[in-house]
């Protein structure tokens, strides 16, 4: 899991370089994985620390949209 850190300074540096004030400078972002699987390491925090610094928590979260593919192994 990406930390919500992480995308906030894309979301940033693309609303600079674009000189775009929309969502990341007005880009599409495909960000490919599953989001449950990768778990955050935090030296030394607690369990809220954890959720808190979590890419979910972002407030960048309620601009994604989620395309669920499966693919059937023979």
């Amino acid at each position: 899991m990406a930390q919500k850190r992480s995308l906030g300074a894309l979301d940033r540096t693309l609303k600079n370089i674009r000189d775009n004030q929309n969502i990341f400078g007005g880009v599409m972002i495909l960000l490919a994985s599953d989001f449950s699987q990768i778990i955050l390491v935090n030296p030394r925090s607690t369990v809220a620390d954890e959720l808190n610094a979590c890419l979910k928590s972002s407030n960048l979260w309620q601009y994604v949209l989620i395309f669920m593919f499966y693919f059937k192994t023979l």
